[in-house]
């Protein structure tokens, strides 16, 4: 069977050779005889691949040694009640900025353990643009933000400046697709699943003054950042492969470049993107000039008709799929399509998809 190009949002499209390195060592790791999927966590051959792992993500990331580095489980999801328990301790206040949906569930949630201020929006345009707020100061325990925005396709192109506050993002769709200077943040934190490895792992890194170890009262031990950085992520059982894969992801990005190379690479499939967009009679970027996500597009066609555009967005995904391109389908609340193309995604997908728009285009409109 023939690879197709996956565009999916996440679980999204990993390295080819990963998968072919994954693959050879399923029944077999390292000549111990067995897969890493039925290997003990606290195992001698295991610890290797575990830590290996944090060492990477050290140097890729520039990871200062006054943080700590965890892989932990629940997806961001879980991350954004662990960090309102775990910081909001002080002031018991918060400032968030709001974004879009997953903004908007980490606020509701946040909402569960501390008062939020939300003290931007982009809901006003249908989160199309990311609000200017470069000098954020204020009585709180930490401000929040997602860095970049899976669903509407929009980007912090900027660091808010917190001074003394710590900031905490959301990097899960972003995360190595650029240099990221981790000094400016308290917490970052991403669900490995769209540009680092399979469903599984969620990759913390904390400043080591945040792990206090006296959370809110009643917070799980699960869900204490101390519980986890006393037993380097292995208080329980790690989600053992998805950190294996990981490694493997993260050697892929270091032997293309490391960040930098990502940035190269993911730069030119998004601005060739956005120019067959820009320039199109038939296609139009739902996101402004200058929020943009190089990692998630949402694109929609220029049919007002919303009964003709419903079908005409069917008719593309699925003749799409039916070219080897799946995945295409826009998120509800936006409609249309998006192309995610993360760092595994080759140029040459982002040529085909083009090329097929071009196609679909003169035959449809």
């Amino acid at each position: 069977m023939k690879r197709v190009y996956n565009f999916s949002a996440g679980p999204s499209c990993l390295p080819e050779e990963v998968l072919k390195e994954c693959a050879d060592e399923m029944l077999d790791y390292n000549g111990t005889g067995q897969s890493v999927m039925e290997m003990s966590h606290r195992s001698k051959d295991y610890k290797p691949i575990i830590e290996g792992c944090e060492k990477k993500v050290r140097k890729l990331m520039n990871v200062p040694d006054n943080y700590t580095i965890l892989f932990l489980q629940g997806g961001a999801s879980t991350q954004f009640a662990m960090v309102p328990m775990n910081l909001g301790v002080k002031k018991g206040k918060a400032a968030y900025v709001n974004t879009g949906i997953w903004a908007s569930k980490a606020i509701k949630e946040a909402q569960k353990f501390v008062d939020v201020d939300v003290i931007a929006s982009s809901e006003d345009r249908n989160f199309s643009y990311i609000p200017k707020l470069e000098k954020i100061s204020g009585d709180y325990d930490y401000v929040y933000v997602c860095f970049n925005n899976t669903i509407k396709g929009t980007h912090f192109e900027y660091i808010p400046d917190t001074g003394d506050i710590p900031l905490v993002a959301d990097i899960s769709s972003c995360i190595l697709s650029e240099p990221l200077d981790v000094t400016k943040f308290g917490i970052l934190f991403a669900g490995a699943q769209k540009n680092l490895a399979p469903a599984g792992v969620t990759l913390v890194i904390i400043r080591n003054d945040l792990i206090t170890g006296a959370p809110l009262k009643g917070t799980p031990t699960m869900l204490n950042y101390k519980t986890h950085a006393d037993e380097m992520s292995m208080y329980n059982t790690p989600p053992c492969y998805a950190v294996y894969v990981m490694g493997k992801v993260l050697d892929w990005i270091e032997k293309n470049g490391g960040a930098e190379g990502m940035k190269k690479r993911n730069y030119a499939k998004a601005q060739l993107f956005y120019d067959y967009l820009d320039n199109s009679k038939f296609y139009r970027s739902t996101v402004e000039k200058g929020s943009r996500s190089i990692m998630n597009i949402p694109f929609l066609t220029k049919e007002t008709d919303a009964e003709k555009a419903e079908a005409i967005n069917k008719k593309f995904v699925s003749e799409a799929a039916a070219q080897g391109m799946v995945n295409l389908a826009g998120h509800r609340t936006v409609g249309g399509m998006r192309a995610s193309i993360y760092n595994a995604m080759p140029i040459e997908g982002v040529q085909k998809l083009i090329a097929f728009m071009e196609k679909f285009a003169k035959e449809n409109f």
